[in-house]
């Protein structure tokens, strides 16, 4: 399996885990604190103005989901005109943004940021930057909403039963098989 890695952050992480787990494809997520002026915070100094962003680790398979699309699914689940909020969740750390781990992806990345803005008349407010620190959130942050499904998310019910079932229509094993 040939995978891809990317930190997306989209508000609070636990809706966003939660959301991008689902996507067909998505082999492994981890909430965590990506971006910020300190290394190893915790989530205490993150809600003091660490300067992280509450983000998701997205490890994907490429035969089963595209760079492309995964950001389309991303894109759907964040408002990204918001500055530095996404729902209810107000504050730096719950800024949106698109932080890549391979220099191959800027292209892409800037691709589906310009589809973006394209549909949108306000500015565009997802920061893309390469990664520069994270930090795994603390374990009882991970997989919150699995653990806690009464907890608060941004993202609604609707959206999480799409992305449980729509499928990458480009991705390599999308394609019929030759026979």
């Amino acid at each position: 399996m040939e995978t891809g890695e990317i930190v997306l952050a989209g508000g609070c992480f636990w809706g966003m885990q939660k959301y991008l787990s689902l996507l067909h494809g998505v082999v492994r997520t981890q909430a965590g604190y990506a971006n910020g002026n300190t290394a190893n915070p915790t989530y205490e100094q993150v809600c003091a103005g660490s300067g992280h962003a509450e983000a998701v680790r997205v490890v994907y398979d490429k035969r089963r989901i595209t760079l492309p699309f995964l950001l389309s699914m991303y894109f759907e689940a964040i408002d990204p005109t918001a500055v530095n909020h996404q729902g209810g969740d107000y504050g730096i750390s719950y800024r949106t943004g698109i932080y890549y781990l391979d220099e191959d992806d800027l292209p892409v990345i800037e691709q589906a940021m310009r589809a973006l803005a394209a549909r949108w008349r306000e500015p565009i407010a997802v920061e893309v930057q390469p990664l520069k620190n994270y930090t795994p959130a603390e374990d009882y942050h991970q997989q919150y909403l699995d653990k806690f499904s009464g907890g608060y998310c941004h993202i609604n019910r609707v959206q999480m039963e799409r992305a449980a079932r729509v499928r990458d229509p480009g991705a390599p094993d999308a394609q019929p098989q030759a026979q």
